[in-house]
């Protein structure tokens, strides 16, 4: 058996890392004598009540050299469209995105997400809106799709 005096903080850190990597091993229980629960093996506590969270991915750049769709646009259209569907609340974030369109065409543009979340037992129900929000909204800047992505989530309020 292997026996290290250490005198302060730091030299204990120091001895800790060095014993992880002698002994492949989370560095709590080599160092302190403290075990680790692996994550598979934690409690978990969930919060809140199951939700969905539907997530939009909306594109600016446009097709026959017509100009991108302007903040003021996509912002109109979340006003004059969006919210009055998903009135509780949404969230829009800014970004840069990149897919392949019908061609084959690496596209690069500015973007937005668009969060909404909603009670799982009401998914039917937002589906019909959710679908609306994506055919207007390709169909009025001649834009191929919004990308959709439906997560499973605890929500609380």
């Amino acid at each position: 058996m292997l026996h290290i005096r250490v005198s302060t903080p730091a030299a204990a850190a120091l001895v800790a890392v060095v014993l992880l990597f002698a002994a492949g091993g989370p560095v709590s229980e080599v160092a302190y004598g403290t075990a680790v629960t692996p994550a598979s093996q934690a409690q978990t506590t969930t919060h809140g009540s199951p939700y969905v969270a539907t997530h939009l991915y909306f594109g600016t750049g446009r097709h026959n050299g017509e100009p991108p769709i302007t903040d003021d646009q996509f912002m109109k259209f979340v006003a004059d469209v969006i919210t009055p569907r998903f009135p509780v609340g949404l969230t829009i974030q800014e970004g840069r995105g990149q897919w392949r369109d019908k061609t084959g065409s690496i596209n690069r543009e500015n973007s937005y997400e668009l969060t909404v979340l909603y009670p799982s037992r009401e998914a039917r129900t937002h589906d019909p809106d959710i679908e609306y929000i994506r055919n207007l909204y390709c169909s009025m800047y001649g834009l191929e799709s919004v990308g959709r992505a439906d997560v499973k989530a605890q929500a609380d309020f």
